[in-house]
């Protein structure tokens, strides 16, 4: 009897979603990380499921920064929100820090996103073929830029297109940056002859002509961007959607980390997030805490064998 009444009371007064989130960016601003945190916030705010957002952007370390600080300072950080996306788990597999997405809270995977391959508006390549026979004639003559570390998202994805192609992916010539933002403006100053990025990412320029998205990984033409074709349709067997969500401290009162889930679950379902969602080209991906779990264990299982076929990483995961 008195176990049942301590039991009651603890979920009686375990807390609840306060009505400020603080959501942290594990890097700079402009890339696809800050925008989803910065919509989500918005989002929030504008439909009245909370008061108030703020943000923060922590870039070092590929985002290992940013969870290290919400390990460190867990106990004080039962307001906040980290977003991030498959590249914890990348980073994670090739210890280019060394937590993984168990040291946090999985909350939820909210959006997916996919990639491209862009080009300057004047540049001779017009398909995915074009690229793909300079690659093949030099692979050094086709130097693509992204906003990640070599081995992460922006490098594997359009090495794994070349796979697809039949070519080997580790020929391929990749110019990093820290985050999107930094990978777009150093691309459009010339640093670099393709940019490899998310769909959001390129959405604005895209629409203002400042340059020529060539191919998204989507399975099927994206509906805010139908003119872009895909790599099915350009005769490559491919296909990559990257996902973004988000997580919380560890040690966080799971009655809590619903509510968030939830939270972000009821944000979908409203107006406001379906303008932004369609003007960034986001699919719903939505899973709640638990499912995103599973999803996150399966990944990684897929990727370090990716990785390793590919031959970023050894066998023995070093």
């Amino acid at each position: 009897m008195i176990r049942a009444v301590v039991a009651f009371l603890i979920f009686a007064v375990a807390p609840a979603v306060g009505q400020d989130i603080h959501f942290v960016v594990p890097g700079g601003a402009g890339g696809g990380w800050d925008s989803t945190a910065r919509g989500t916030g918005m989002v929030l705010r504008q439909e009245g499921l909370i008061d108030a957002a703020s943000f923060e952007n922590i870039s070092g370390a590929g985002g290992g920064k940013a969870i290290a600080m919400l390990i460190e300072t867990a106990e004080h950080r039962t307001d906040t929100l980290m977003v991030n996306s498959t590249p914890i788990i990348v980073r994670s597999i090739t210890r280019l820090f060394p937590f993984s997405y168990r040291d946090l809270t999985p909350v939820a995977r909210v959006i997916g996103d996919y990639q491209v391959l862009a080009v300057r508006a004047d540049s001779e390549i017009e398909h995915f073929a074009d690229l793909l026979a300079r690659f093949r004639d030099d692979p050094r003559s086709v130097k693509v830029a992204g906003g990640s570390v070599r081995g992460d998202l922006d490098h594997l994805v359009p090495a794994l297109a070349l796979r697809a192609a039949g070519e080997d992916p580790r020929k391929l010539a990749y110019v990093p940056y820290d985050a999107g933002g930094k990978a777009l403006a150093g691309f459009l100053t010339g640093e670099g002859d393709v940019l490899s990025t998310s769909l959001s990412e390129a959405m604005e320029y895209y629409r203002a002509g400042g340059l020529r998205i060539i191919v998204v990984s989507a399975p099927d033409r994206v509906a805010s961007a139908p003119a872009i074709e895909t790599y099915v349709e350009q005769g490559i067997d491919f296909e990559f959607v990257n996902w973004r969500g988000f997580f919380a401290a560890p040690g966080i009162d799971p009655h809590l980390v619903d509510q968030y889930s939830g939270l972000l679950a009821d944000m979908l379902e409203t107006p406001s997030w379906d303008v932004l969602r369609s003007r960034n080209g986001w699919q719903n991906l939505y899973l709640d805490r638990h499912a995103f779990t599973a999803f996150l264990a399966q990944q990684e299982h897929d990727i370090q064998t990716l990785l390793i076929e590919l031959g970023f990483l050894r066998e023995d995961g070093r």
